[in-house]
C-alpha cells in the first residue's frame, strides 16, 4: 500500500513530497559523485516523522526491490520529476543530450550495484516498474519509469488504464443472507492465508457472487475490480502482461480481481487467474472444470422466505403491497442484490398501483440475456379469446392454478419435501398446426402476468456433440430469475422416438432429451413444449411431464365461435356470415391469416370487410397451402 491507513491524507501526502525531493537530492548526489551523506540524512529524518511510511518504502516493500534497484527506481523518478537530477545524468554521460538514467550509468554510481537487477525476470521490468526504450542495447537503453508507478511514488493512486477499460464497477453489497455471508467468509478464509489466493466462485445469480466478492474485499481492506471474460485479451502473452499488472495494482493499490465468466471466455478466464498472486476470485453460474486447481466456493440461491424477507426490507412497510410481496418473492428470483436494485427505482409515494408498479420492473430486470437467445412474444390475448373445447379450457386453468400457488402449495405447505421430482410446472400441448398451441401460451402468460419467450427446438439442437445441452441450458439458466412461461416449439426435433444406441451421436441425443426434461422439472417457471404429432414422442418421456393437453382440430361450431372472435369490434365490417366462414375447413391459425388479408384488401379498397375480400383472400391462404377451395365450402357467399 502506498497511502497511511490511519493518518488524515493530506498531511500524509505533504509529508510523502518532501521525502521524495530529498531522497531525490540524495540518489542525484551519487550521480554528481558527490557527498550524500547530508542528503541521506534529511531524507531519513524526514521519514522517521512520518505520519505512515513514504511510498517510496512500500513499494519497495511491495516488491521486493534490493537496495540498488530501490535507488534504479527513484533515479529514473528524479529524471521525470527534477531537472537538477536529469542534468546529473547528462554530465555523468558527457552528453548533454542524454538526461536520462541508464542501466550502465545506475551500476557506475549507485551503491550496491548488482547485474541481476538489469534481467527482464528481475523485480524491476518483470513487474514493469521500469522499461528500456531500446531492449536490444539494455544496458546503454534509457530507462523510464512507468506512469501508473511515477504517480505512484508521490501519493497519487488510480486504476491503470490498461486494466480501466476492461473493468466495471462494483456497487456496495446490500445486507448479506446467511448463505452468501457465509460464503465472503470461505473467500476472506482463502485470500487471508499465505500462499495461494485465488477462488473459483459458482452460483446461479451473477448480482450475489458480486456481492459476495465485494463483501470480501471490503472486509480485507481491498479494493474489488471486475473484469468480464468475454473482455480479455485473446493473445497469451497479452494476457501474461494483464495478470502482471493487475497483482502490481494490488501491490500499489491494493486491489482484488473478481473475473466473470458468462458463456464464452472461460478458457482465457482461468488462465488468468491461475497466473495471477493477488486475491481473485473466478465467478460463473457453474463450476469451471479448467479451474480445478483453485480453491470452490458454491453459493446457493436464495431460497423464497429469504427473498421475502429481502423484500421486505428493501421495500418497508409501503403501502399497496399487501400480498404482493408474498407474489413477487415466490415467482421471482433476482438476487438479494437484484432486490435491492429493482426496489430502488421504484419510487414513492406508493400508492394501490405499486404492487403491479414492482411486479413489472422485476419481470424487466429479470429477462437479463433471455431475449437475445429466445422471441419474447408480445401479445397478450385473454380467455374470452380462446376457442377450445371446455376438458382442454379446464386444464389450462389448472396449469395457470398451478404456477399461481407453487409457492404456497409446495413451500409453505411442504409438498416440496414430499416428492423427489422438481418444483417445475410442464406440459405438453400436442395437435394439428395452427389449432392454437401458441396463442393457449400467450393467453397463459397475459394471465399470470408473465412475459413469453418462444424456443425453437429446431435450431437449438446441435449436430455437434454437447451443444445442444450446453444451449438448453444458457435458455433455463437466464430465464431462472424471472420464471417466465418458456414455450418450446417443434418438440419433435428433440423428442422423437427414443433411438436404440448404436454410437456416441445417439447416446448423446437421449442424454440432451433427459437434460431438457430434467431441467423443465426443476425449472420455477411453466415450460411448454409443443408438437404437431404426439405419436412421435416416447410415451417414457411423456410421464414425465405434469399436463398433456390435446388441441383438436375445431368443428364447424368450434370454427364459426373464431370467425365471431377474430375480427376487434373497431373494424368495420358488412354482411359477415359465421356459419358460412365455419364451412370452410381450417384451424385457428389460418382463419387468422384469412381474417387478416381480408382487413388489408378492404382498407384497401376503402370499404367495411365483406364476405368477397374474405373470399379472394381464403383463395391466396388455400394456395400457400397447396389446397383446393371447393364449391361446397364458399356456396352462397357472394349471393
Amino acid at each position: 500500500m502506498t497511502g497511511p491507513d490511519s493518518e488524515p491524507a493530506d498531511g500524509w501526502v505533504e509529508a510523502n513530497h518532501r521525502f521524495l525531493t530529498a531522497a531525490l537530492d540524495a540518489v542525484r548526489c551519487c550521480v554528481s559523485g558527490e557527498d550524500d551523506h547530508d542528503a541521506a540524512l534529511r531524507r531519513d529524518n524526514l521519514a522517521a516523522v512520518m505520519p505512515a511510511p513514504p511510498a517510496l518504502d512500500g513499494i519497495a516493500a511491495a516488491f521486493g526491490l534490493s537496495g540498488f534497484e530501490r535507488a534504479v527506481l527513484l533515479l529514473c523518478a528524479g529524471v521525470e520529476l527534477d531537472t537538477a537530477v536529469a542534468r546529473a545524468c547528462a554530465t555523468a554521460h558527457g552528453d548533454p543530450d542524454r538526461p536520462y538514467a541508464t542501466f550502465s550509468l545506475a551500476m557506475a554510481t549507485l551503491p550496491d550495484s548488482h547485474w541481476s537487477a538489469t534481467t527482464p525476470t528481475a523485480q524491476l521490468r518483470r513487474w514493469h516498474l521500469v522499461e528500456l526504450a531500446h531492449p536490444e542495447v539494455p544496458t546503454a537503453s534509457p530507462l523510464r519509469i512507468d506512469e501508473r508507478v511515477l504517480h505512484a511514488l508521490t501519493g497519487i493512486a488510480y486504476l491503470d488504464p490498461r486494466i480501466e477499460v476492461l473493468a466495471e464497477p462494483l456497487i456496495s453489497p446490500p445486507a448479506l443472507s446467511l448463505a452468501l455471508r457465509a460464503a465472503a467468509d470461505r473467500v476472506v478464509a482463502c485470500w487471508a492465508a499465505p500462499g495461494d489466493r485465488r477462488v473459483r466462485l459458482s452460483g446461479r445469480q451473477p448480482g450475489d457472487l458480486r456481492a459476495v466478492v465485494s463483501a470480501a474485499s471490503i472486509d480485507l481492506g481491498l479494493q474489488p475490480v471486475c473484469l468480464r471474460a468475454a473482455d480479455l485479451p485473446a493473445a497469451p502473452d497479452e494476457r501474461d502482461l494483464l495478470a502482471r499488472l493487475c497483482d502490481r495494482e494490488t501491490a500499489l493499490s491494493g486491489r482484488s480481481w473478481l473475473i466473470e465468466v458468462g458463456d464464452e471466455g472461460g478458457h482465457a478466464a482461468a488462465e488468468l487467474a491461475v497466473r495471477l498472486r493477488a486475491p481473485v476470485a473466478l465467478v460463473s453460474r457453474a463450476p469451471l472444470d479448467r479451474a480445478g486447481s483453485l480453491t470452490s466456493v458454491e453459493v446457493a440461491p436464495a431460497d423464497a422466505g429469504e427473498r421475502r424477507t429481502a423484500w421486505r426490507s428493501a421495500v418497508g412497510p409501503m403501502r399497496g403491497l399487501n400480498g404482493w410481496v408474498d407474489r413477487i418473492a415466490g415467482q421471482f428470483d433476482l438476487g438479494l442484490s437484484g432486490i435491492a436494485e429493482v426496489a430502488s427505482e421504484i419510487s414513492e409515494p406508493w400508492d394501490a398501483e405499486a404492487g403491479f408498479l414492482l411486479w413489472d420492473a422485476c419481470r424487466r430486470y429479470s429477462r437479463g440475456d433471455l431475449d437475445d437467445l429466445t422471441q419474447r412474444i408480445v401479445s397478450r390475448p385473454g380467455w374470452d379469446d380462446l376457442v377450445l373445447p371446455a376438458p382442454q379450457l379446464e386444464l389450462l386453468h389448472q396449469i395457470a392454478m398451478h404456477v399461481r400457488h407453487q409457492l404456497l402449495v409446495l413451500e409453505e405447505w411442504g409438498f416440496a419435501t414430499r416428492t423427489a421430482r422438481g418444483s417445475g410446472v410442464a406440459a405438453l400441448f400436442a395437435g394439428p398446426s395452427g389449432t392454437g398451441k401458441t396463442f393457449a401460451a400467450e393467453v397463459l402468460a397475459a394471465d399470470l402476468a408473465l412475459d413469453l419467450h418462444r424456443v425453437d427446438l429446431s435450431q437449438v439442437v446441435s449436430k455437434y456433440i454437447g451443444e445442444t445441452e450446453k444451449n438448453l441450458r444458457r435458455i433455463f439458466d437466464a430465464a431462472e430469475a424471472g420464471g417466465a412461461v418458456l414455450l418450446f416449439d417443434e418438440a419433435d426435433a428433440l423428442f422423437g422416438k427414443r433411438s436404440e444406441v448404436k454410437d456416441s451421436h445417439d447416446r448423446y441425443a437421449n442424454i440432451e432429451v433427459s437434460y431438457l426434461l430434467q431441467r423443465m422439472e426443476t425449472y420455477r417457471g411453466l415450460a411448454i413444449l409443443t408438437t404437431n404429432l404426439k405419436s412421435a414422442l416416447d410415451s417414457a418421456f411423456l410421464r414425465r411431464l405434469r399436463f398433456m393437453v390435446p388441441f383438436p382440430f375445431p368443428d364447424a361450431a368450434g370454427r364459426a365461435q373464431i370467425w365471431r372472435r377474430i375480427f376487434p369490434p373497431q373494424l368495420p365490417t358488412d354482411g359477415l356470415d359465421a356459419g358460412k366462414l365455419a364451412r370452410l375447413t381450417i384451424a385457428g391459425g389460418t382463419i387468422r391469416n384469412i381474417a387478416l388479408s381480408a382487413a388489408f384488401l378492404a382498407a384497401d379498397a376503402g370499404k367495411p370487410v365483406r364476405m368477397t375480400h374474405i373470399l379472394s383472400a381464403a383463395r391466396t391462404e388455400y394456395a400457400k397451402l397447396e389446397r383446393p377451395l371447393t364449391d361446397a365450402e364458399v356456396a352462397g357467399w357472394t349471393t
